[in-house]
């Protein structure tokens, strides 16, 4: 293991392990179809990304397919750079199979810390809409809200990241990542600042900001619960 962490070193795209490279992969062509498809008036991202389930366009697929969604380009280009650096490095500890698993299960747990928040948000949105239409059914205010929330999705790789970021910090702690390219840091305080920051702005909940903190901390708890378990086995873990 100190071998491995002191000498590997990250290769070219065409090195790189084979569920790393085709999430890459993956990634990429849903966002190009993304904007082919837009062009054409098909909107991928109400199919593929995450609804609550009120709206009319959730489907239970989404859970999984809203992590290879990507709002903009410097949205997927900056997680996907980060699936590059840390992906590879977890996928060769673990091997393709454990790698691809912990990358769902992230991602779901992201999801899964994500969708809590919005589901408290359509509480109070049907409390508002109940006030508004006094003499409406339950069902009545729901099929109302169905509309409303398509406008509510959830898209990005980020809580997967998050869960990478987590597991490259408890098993490679003492690493080197250069911040920015420039600026040395520990993994360790690496993943405490990207946490403690993202806890931060998710306790702000500034109604401007449009990023998913939840679902940062949600991926990042549920990685590094993942490492955890898998420890207790070491003769599985490595």
């Amino acid at each position: 293991m100190n071998d491995y962490n002191s000498q590997y070193r990250p290769g070219g795209f065409g090195y790189l392990p084979v569920v790393t490279k085709n999430i890459i992969i993956i990634n990429v062509l849903l966002y190009i179809a993304t904007l082919v498809l837009h062009a054409r008036g098909i909107d991928l991202v109400a199919y593929l990304g995450l609804h609550h389930h009120l709206a009319t366009d959730f489907r239970p697929h989404q859970f999984i397919t809203y992590i290879f969604m990507h709002g903009s380009f410097t949205h997927l280009a900056f997680n996907m750079f980060g699936v590059y650096i840390f992906g590879q490095v977890l996928e060769q500890v673990w091997g393709p199979k454990r790698y691809l698993n912990f990358y769902i299960l992230t991602g779901l747990g992201a999801a899964l810390a994500q969708y809590f928040i919005l589901n408290y948000q359509v509480g109070e949105m049907r409390d508002l809409a109940a006030l508004n239409n006094p003499g409406s059914s339950i069902a009545a205010i729901d099929d109302m809200l169905g509309m409303v929330l398509n406008n509510h999705v959830i898209i990005g790789a980020s809580g997967s990241l998050f869960g990478l970021l987590g597991a490259f910090g408890m098993l490679f702690p003492n690493r080197y990542i250069y911040l920015y390219f420039m600026i040395p840091v520990k993994a360790k305080w690496m993943v405490t600042f990207y946490g403690l920051a993202e806890l931060y702005s998710a306790i702000q909940n500034n109604p401007e900001d449009q990023v998913g903190h939840l679902a940062h901390i949600g991926g990042l708890i549920v990685g590094m619960l993942i490492v955890l378990i898998w420890r207790r086995d070491r003769k599985q873990f490595y």
